[in-house]
């Protein structure tokens, strides 16, 4: 055994430079203390500073033999394990036949259709006859340039030809009725709220360890209903109303909402204008190849004495439109973490809607049942004074009032 007055002196020589040494310095400390000590040498350093015995021997070793490092290394070449890939040269390729089989290997591969997690993916390489563990997959995934990501919404589908030059036409008309001091809206339907105890993405300030509870499950609740706000954004104004139906998103609702915005705000702000502008998506309850968006148009029209003139934005590109990142985002950002209960709270949270550049939002519940899949007949479509613009007239079209 050691002579423990020996080991101690060792020990308390060793806490005082271990934390400025290598691998290397510390080998070769260890071994120069133990040549210096003598018989017993290698056992009393192995026991003060918990190397092990044949990391001192190899210290002799190198000090015997005068090897000398490289600085950048410290052991000699081909010291230590192998690394995993090393000994098993398929092993990345494997990994990577997992992670893309549609690209790189099978696309019958048992994990076509199953999360990747690091787990998963080492239980099937092992399964393939690789020695490997959920570290080192993770480790080889981050080498190979992966990482964890969502899903990202950038792509819109494929792009009509004429794209481009819609959303050129819509911004002249809109720049036109700013200059003429006439209302240019943007309206669209915000998604679908089922009302309940039912939990809403995002987090609120709360006593720590005191979350709200809410029900487990997401099911629609017959008796609580669901909510269905429709919006109408002034882009002039930076002012919105919203509309929350309690039964459908149909175009008489959608018209309705539009109505209202011009009862309440729109008359007060603009005096007796000859024109409204709106620009809307090419789908939904304000779709450009509704018939019944048109008609409940032309009865808002002649109620108003208004040129209606709407603007659809092309296929796949609602997300261009002006009210989903100057009102929408803004009313999901207010009520988030708050479970949408009751009618009278939807309201609340989207009337209290405020951003620093100073959007107001307006915002009243609209308790008229509208009925879904109503039919316009040919003769009410007939009836409709509308003059279609040489561009795109599907998508450009104007609303005469009949009287």
């Amino acid at each position: 055994m050691p002579d423990a007055n020996v080991v101690e002196w060792i020990r308390d020589k060793y806490a005082a430079l271990v934390q400025d040494l290598d691998e290397r310095g510390r080998r070769r400390w260890a071994a120069t203390e133990a040549v210096s000590l003598g018989r017993g040498g290698i056992a009393a350093v192995a026991a003060a500073t918990g190397l092990s015995d044949r990391t001192v021997r190899n210290g002799i070793q190198e000090l015997r033999a005068g090897q000398s490092l490289s600085p950048d290394r410290q052991r000699k070449p081909g010291g230590g394990r192998k690394r995993r890939e090393a000994e098993q040269p398929q092993l990345v390729s494997a990994l990577e036949a997992l992670i893309e089989p549609t690209v790189r290997g099978d696309p019958q591969s048992p994990l076509r259709w199953t999360c990747k997690s690091v787990t998963n993916l080492a239980s099937e390489l092992q399964q393939q006859g690789f020695h490997v563990g959920r570290t080192k997959v993770s480790e080889l995934l981050r080498a190979a340039g992966y990482s964890l990501q969502a899903n990202r919404k950038t792509r819109e589908g494929t792009d009509h030809p004429d794209r481009d030059a819609q959303f050129e036409h819509i911004n002249r008309r809109v720049r036109a009725s700013r200059r003429g001091g006439r209302p240019a809206i943007s309206v669209d339907t915000k998604k679908k709220e089922n009302l309940g105890n039912k939990k809403n993405p995002g987090r609120e300030h709360r006593r720590k360890g005191s979350p709200v509870e809410v029900d487990t499950h997401d099911f629609p609740d017959p008796k609580r209903g669901k909510a269905v706000p429709y919006g109408v954004y002034d882009m002039a104004h930076n002012e919105a109303w919203v509309s929350v139906g309690i039964n459908h998103d149909t175009a008489e609702f959608a018209v309705a909402a539009i109505r209202q915005w011009w009862q309440q705000l729109g008359q007060e702000r603009y005096q007796q204008p000859r024109r409204l502008l709106i620009t809307a998506d090419a789908g939904g309850s304000n779709g450009h190849r509704n018939r019944l968006w048109k008609l409940e148009l032309q009865h808002l029209a002649d109620a108003t004495g208004m040129t209606i003139e709407v603007c659809h934005f092309p296929p796949g590109t609602s997300k261009w439109n002006k009210i989903e990142h100057r009102l929408f985002c803004h009313i999901t950002r207010n009520w988030r973490g708050v479970p949408l209960e009751t009618h009278e709270i939807v309201v609340n949270l989207i009337s209290s809607t405020r951003t620093n550049k100073g959007l107001e939002v307006h915002c009243r519940l609209d308790e008229n049942m509208y009925e879904k899949g109503r039919k316009v007949t040919d003769e009410d479509y007939a009836s409709i004074r509308i003059r279609r613009h040489k561009f795109h007239g599907d998508w450009n079209y104007e609303i005469i009032p009949r009287t």
